[in-house]
């Protein structure tokens, strides 16, 4: 789950910006994906990368498999 590290909370982001690039025009190689936080205005990328295996996320965003502090 991708939440605002300001906020502690996934529920004000808001996808700004998303692109999917394809190999070959069937295969999912990478999903990139902007944020904005509507409550404190933060923003944030996630990228992830099928040919490495890789997620990454950059600026005020976290990814995180714990449930959020605040729903």
């Amino acid at each position: 789950m991708i939440t605002c590290t300001n906020c502690d909370t996934p529920q004000f982001l808001q996808i700004t910006q998303s692109r999917i690039y394809f190999e070959n025009g069937e295969i999912i190689n990478e999903i990139s994906e902007s944020y904005e936080c509507t409550l404190c205005g933060s923003t944030g990328q996630y990228v992830y990368d099928d040919d490495r295996d890789e997620e990454a996320v950059t600026g005020d965003v976290e990814l995180t498999t714990e449930r959020p502090k605040f729903a």
